[in-house]
């Protein structure tokens, strides 16, 4: 029998887009209900493309239900899939756990979620299937789980629905349910629908192993299209997987080289030229863009000395783009084009030359307290130490940036 079902993860129901609202409060507005937007859309796409069932591998809430009002969303959304037809399967995951509303939400019968207590088998006879899948008891699952998972069932298609942090992906993810990708391989089903990474991933073929990704990015970290899969079975075998975008607000890396921008107008230009191409990407969605500037430019230490001004420039050029580009953060990562084997002559010359054979240690002697002071602040898990080395080590090029920067940069006025 010959089938299609969704395979989707981590909706994250009415979890904030990060940064939005203290940046741009209007465009916060618009997309509020991003995520409840992006499950109508994957309730839209299973319907429409006759799907058997959805499975949802896990993480349907953002932890603590914060409004009753979210949970009887995602209910009435399960009754049109219901109404429809199409079944859906619920592996709970860590943040599902942490919510204690989770347990009170009644769905229709076509709407099965996993037992907590043990992997259970869900078998549909009508299309040659059974679903293997075991919920998180609590939000804190450091045992494998799928090592208990029962074994493949001959002459059907064999779906495992788990929420892990399959080995490879710890660095990324909490470490809950780890297993390895081995022992899925060679578990005998022949998909394994797994969540929990945010970021959509095929890890294996031979049998399928995927994330979907989560179905609609949250801050810049989770940049790129979002949704979930579409996988088409035919003969007990998967003929087919797609991933359909069904996020509502994406967010965007832009990466601009200025190392051949002669003027401040033509680095404004380009910065219209690569937003006008994101937004293009983005296929009719509002997008949330870093913008970075690199390269080696003599325009870098006007820029680096009126950073202000760069920031208002990207804005202006991402309104005269379109209303739908909001700007995330302006990142500066460029240096200056001056060439140490050729340093002219005359005064400004000879300072440059002092400037860049400065050793490391001729940095203020103060900065070592400046770097402590602001650990102090700093506060706890927001990996301090990581920081300040990073702080450290880019103090003499940031210093030696700006030196040069005074010297070198009033060569530009535009």
């Amino acid at each position: 029998m010959n089938f299609k079902f969704l395979h989707a993860a981590d909706l994250h129901l009415d979890s904030p887009l990060q940064g939005l609202a203290a940046k741009s409060a209007g465009l916060a507005e618009r997309i509020e209900d991003a995520s409840r937007r992006a499950l109508d859309q994957l309730v839209d796409t299973a319907i429409a493309e006759e799907c058997r069932f959805v499975v949802l591998a896990g993480d349907i809430f953002d932890g603590e239900l914060r409004n009753i009002k979210t949970g009887l969303y995602f209910v009435s959304r399960m009754r049109r899939l219901a109404e429809a037809g199409v079944g859906v399967f619920i592996a709970l995951g860590n943040h599902d756990a942490a919510n204690g509303f989770m347990d009170k939400l009644q769905f229709a019968d076509s709407v099965h979620v996993f037992s907590k207590r043990k992997a259970e088998s869900i078998r549909l006879p009508d299309v040659g299937a059974v679903i293997h899948a075991r919920s998180f008891p609590q939000e804190d699952v450091r045992e494998n789980l799928a090592r208990n998972y029962p074994a493949a069932e001959p002459g059907v298609f064999n779906i495992g629905i788990l929420h892990t942090a399959c080995q490879g992906r710890e660095a990324y993810h909490a470490p809950y349910a780890p297993c390895s990708l081995a022992e899925l391989v060679n578990h005998g089903y022949q998909y394994w629908a797994l969540g929990h990474v945010h970021a959509s991933a095929v890890l294996s073929e031979r049998p399928y192993v995927a994330y979907p990704g989560n179905l609609q990015g949250r801050h810049i970290r989770e940049s790129g299209p979002k949704g979930a899969l579409l996988v088409a079975v035919e003969d007990k075998e998967v003929a087919g997987l797609e991933h359909r975008s069904l996020d509502v607000c994406r967010w965007s890396i832009v990466d601009i080289d200025i190392s051949e921008c002669g003027s401040r107008a033509d680095l404004v230009a380009r910065t219209r030229e690569h937003l006008r191409s994101a937004l293009g990407d983005a296929e009719g969605r509002a997008i949330a863009v870093r913008v970075r500037f690199a390269g080696e430019s003599s325009l870098s230490g006007l820029i680096a000395l009126d950073l202000q001004g760069l920031r208002e420039d990207v804005f202006a050029a991402a309104a005269a783009v379109s209303d739908d580009i909001w700007i995330e953060r302006v990142a500066l990562a460029a240096t200056p084009s001056i060439a140490t084997d050729a340093i002219e002559a005359g005064t400004a010359g000879i300072l440059s030359q002092e400037i860049i054979d400065l050793p490391p240690e001729a940095l203020p002697a103060n900065l070592e307290l400046m770097l402590g002071a602001l650990r102090d602040k700093l506060p706890a898990g927001a990996r301090a130490d990581e920081l300040l080395e990073r702080l450290r080590a880019e103090a003499p090029h940031r210093a030696m940036q700006s030196a040069l920067s005074l010297i070198h940069g009033g060569t530009d006025a535009n």
